[in-house]
């Protein structure tokens, strides 16, 4: 998926789950806030009203998977039809248009169709449990140079491609986007201080399988009208797709750390070979540890550069992201893991030297239950690219059952964005992994061993000396330990392990180390995947 030029235009999100035995779901109350009058001069009269709550949506896409799957059907008025990637974003929602503009600190705005964005979305306001279908027309955009306003004038739309909801996430005069929705199942939010980076969806498909990838879609939202003064907003979303239906609610909550507390229901179709609950999309190009494969001024490329795993004892794992020369699938197998997610650590300018993209500004995104997840794996799928506007790391938990068809599963689960800090009191972590020529510094290196630089800091690192007892905890496969080293760096407050590695044969070499003082890990525990090759240039 190319989007990194996009950001400020696109959107996409994440989940989790409580099982896949079908059992009945849980009762909602309707929603009632209170009935604050819909801002806005659409002139086109909107449909009736309808009784709405989360079960009734439910028992909507219960019936829907019944029925065989019918493929939406474009329609982009010919107006719309001729916009190229620069005309689309030359068309923006009128803000003085905002949905709840002077009403609330929610505004809600719309993407229009065109370019990519063919099939048209419903949108739904909810009030006092009632869901009234919103109606758009050309003239609720402003259409830039150079593009020519006259040209769109008065042209109803059959639905818009997606939406935005912006609040006064920064500061209190200045309404910034919080969390979009735009395109199949994808959505993104932000936290204080962040700019786009990785995205979520609501649900994963078959990825990486021979089949094919799916790639169901919301195709309408109901967005319950803020209550005055409220911090958060709820948003339903009906998921259809070949395989599968869904309800989902989302109860957004923006701040430091944007939080969505989130529901999915859903209804199988057919059997599903890989089901991908709270997927994220996210990119990495390179670091310290694959520069010298780039050309570039820049000392790292990436949205994400590891994936988190806390395990159902509290067992921290860090997987560290790569970007070899050939598709990388790696399976976690845990049970009722805590937490799960794909983090950006390094949050200086100095780190990235990019002014434009400002990659220390990408959000991290975590994904907690909120019910017992079962037996399963943390799937990762790693994708060769040479360009940074590929997104090529896709993450996704997949229950051990896969699901069949008419069964059903209710998932729910937090997600968090934002530049989530990490306790390092308790914990020393990974803070910079680097690679290169095996063997020793000024001498002949050694022929087909690789040197890994992992660099700890934090935790029982912070008060010990120089001469503590500190040692790593290793193990390979598809590989062997030429030699390893733990030592301090002074004055730094830092920790290095210094790994030779040489493959056996092309298999790639699965790393997990650890620092230990000899009774317990005082360091999270690291984890790496590379192929003899992956370092080179393209």
């Amino acid at each position: 998926m190319k989007r990194r030029s996009f950001l400020t235009q696109t959107a996409v999100g994440a989940f989790a789950f409580s099982g896949l035995s079908g059992k009945a779901f849980a009762q909602d109350a309707p929603v009632e806030p209170d009935k604050v009058p819909m801002q806005g001069e659409n002139t086109q009269p909107a449909e009736p009203q309808e009784s709405f709550s989360f079960d009734k949506l439910t028992e909507q896409m219960r019936v829907k998977a019944s029925k065989p799957y019918s493929a939406p059907a474009e329609n982009v008025p010919e107006a719309f039809q001729k916009l190229d990637y620069d005309g689309y974003r030359a068309v923006r929602y009128d803000p003085n248009k905002a949905i709840w503009r002077d009403r609330s600190a929610f505004q809600l705005h719309v993407f229009p169709l065109g370019w990519l964005f063919k099939t048209p979305v419903d949108i739904y306001e909810v009030a006092g449990g009632e869901a009234e279908k919103q109606v758009f027309s050309a003239d609720d955009f402003i259409f830039q140079p150079p593009l020519n306003p006259a040209d769109f004038s008065g042209v109803e739309l059959p639905g818009v491609a997606g939406f935005r909801i912006n609040y006064p996430l920064n500061r209190p005069d200045v309404s910034d986007e919080l969390i979009s929705f735009l395109g199949s199942s994808y959505f993104r939010a932000l936290g204080e201080g962040n700019i786009y980076g990785l995205s979520a969806r609501g649900l994963a498909v078959n990825t990486a399988t021979p089949s094919g990838e799916e790639f169901p879609r919301f195709s309408a939202f109901y967005v319950v009208r803020p209550e005055t003064g409220t911090e958060k907003i709820t948003v339903f979303a009906a998921l259809d797709g070949p395989s599968v239906t869904g309800a989902y609610r989302f109860i957004i909550t923006p701040g430091m750390n944007t939080r969505m507390e989130v529901t999915a229901r859903l209804f199988f179709r057919n059997e599903i070979e890989r089901l991908g609950v709270a997927p994220m999309t996210s990119m990495y190009l390179f670091g310290p540890a694959n520069h010298h494969a780039f050309d570039d001024y820049r000392e790292r490329v990436h949205d994400s550069e590891g994936l988190k795993i806390v395990r159902a004892d509290g067992t921290e794992l860090w997987r560290s992201l790569h970007n070899g020369k050939k598709l990388a699938n790696s399976y976690f197998s845990e049970t009722s893991p805590r937490a799960f997610g794909l983090y950006q650590r390094h949050r200086d300018f100095e780190d990235y030297q990019d002014a434009e993209a400002h990659y220390e500004r990408r959000p991290s995104l975590l994904v907690e239950p909120l019910s017992d997840w079962g037996e399963g794996n943390i799937s990762l799928v790693e994708i060769p690219t040479d360009k940074e506007v590929n997104d090529n790391i896709v993450c996704f938990w997949q229950p051990k059952e896969k699901p069949q068809a008419g069964g059903s599963a209710e998932y729910s689960y937090r997600l968090t964005w934002g530049a989530i800090e990490e306790d390092r009191s308790r914990l020393a972590r990974v803070v910079e992994v680097r690679s290169g020529e095996g063997g020793v510094s000024g001498g002949n290196s050694a022929d087909g061993v690789r040197k890994l630089i992992v660099d700890f800091a934090g935790g029982a690192l912070d008060d010990a000396v120089a001469s503590a007892k500190i040692s790593e905890r290793l193990h390979v496969t598809n590989g062997e330990v030429v030699h390893s080293t733990v030592s301090a760096i002074r004055n730094e407050n830092i920790w290095r392990l210094a790994i030779d590695i040489k493959p056996d044969g092309d298999k790639p070499v699965e790393i997990v180390g650890a620092l230990t003082n000899g009774d317990r890990d005082i360091s999270e525990v690291w984890l790496y995947q590379w192929r003899m090759g992956d370092d080179q240039p393209n």
